[in-house]
């Protein structure tokens, strides 16, 4: 574990589960969930990067530029692997001083054909925490990326969501996208609804401006924001397991599907990142 703090914030780091952050804290609260002790998936994390793609792909299966690609499933029996490569794999702390810290990996071209150097930086505040991740290009071809941050949040009581958004990609019995729906689908984010009391949520939701708050009576709001290239929102709440998924995200699932997905083509040398601020209200 690698520990960085300022102030009351405290920010636990677990490079070799997925590069995933294990706790964050300000004074006695945890603002994310925390790891529990001896967790080795980033599943159990309090919050793990997606690189160089988010969400699932079918059967691992697309065609990028003439060339076909199958992946192998990463999640058990899974038949559509997700998230990418960094969050199964371990990164390498580069730095951890002064409140901040910066951790790596390193991705040798395999059934993934595509080389690549992905890096977090970490820089914590007295009331919140900010992550930067980066994605380049370290082949010789050409190279789909997609980027993402997959935090978790502890499920408090009476706990709402408010999150601006056009539609919803609706999901099929694999949680893949089918259509779009346009405007209200279910809880109604964009007024802010109630997390608790739905059947499971685990959507993609457009026309996100970047900025989502989580309010629970007589305690802090926790405020999620994000740079522009996250134009999509993930909205992952299981039923009774006290935790829920509030995820910023340049691209969508079946990020080789139909249709604007935010995916970008990464020439050589070419880098892409985005940012996440949580913060305590």
């Amino acid at each position: 574990m690698t520990v960085i703090e300022r102030g009351s914030a405290r920010l636990v780091l677990a490079p070799e589960v997925g590069g995933a952050i294990a706790s964050f804290t300000i004074g006695d609260r945890h603002v994310l969930r925390p790891m529990a002790a001896g967790a080795t998936d980033a599943l159990a994390s309090a919050c793990f990067p997606l690189v160089p793609f988010c969400n699932r792909i079918p059967n691992g299966r697309f065609t990028f530029e003439g060339r076909e690609v199958v992946l192998p499933p990463n999640l058990g029996t899974h038949p559509h692997p997700l998230h990418g490569q960094g969050w199964r794999n371990a990164w390498t702390v580069e730095k951890a001083e002064g409140g901040e810290a910066l951790l790596s990996y390193e991705h040798v071209a395999d059934a993934w054909p595509w080389a690549y150097r992905a890096e977090q930086r970490f820089a914590v505040g007295e009331t919140g925490l900010r992550l930067e991740l980066s994605v380049t290009n370290t082949g010789p071809d050409a190279m789909p990326a997609g980027l993402g941050f997959h935090p978790y949040f502890p499920a408090r009581d009476a706990e709402t969501l408010t999150a601006t958004n056009d539609g919803v990609w609706m999901i099929d019995e694999d949680v893949l996208p089918t259509v779009r729906h346009a405007g209200v689908w279910g809880p109604d984010w964009a007024k802010g609804a109630s997390v608790a009391g739905h059947d499971l949520i685990d959507h993609c939701y457009t026309g996100w401006d970047q900025r989502a708050v989580l309010r629970a009576p007589g305690q802090p709001d926790t405020t999620i924001t994000a740079s522009p290239e996250c134009r999509w929102l993930h909205v992952y709440v299981p039923p009774d397991q006290g935790f829920l998924c509030v995820e910023p995200c340049a691209s969508r699932p079946n990020p080789f599907g139909a249709g604007e997905t935010g995916m970008v083509t990464l020439q050589p040398g070419e880098s892409r990142s985005i940012w996440m601020e949580v913060a305590k209200a």
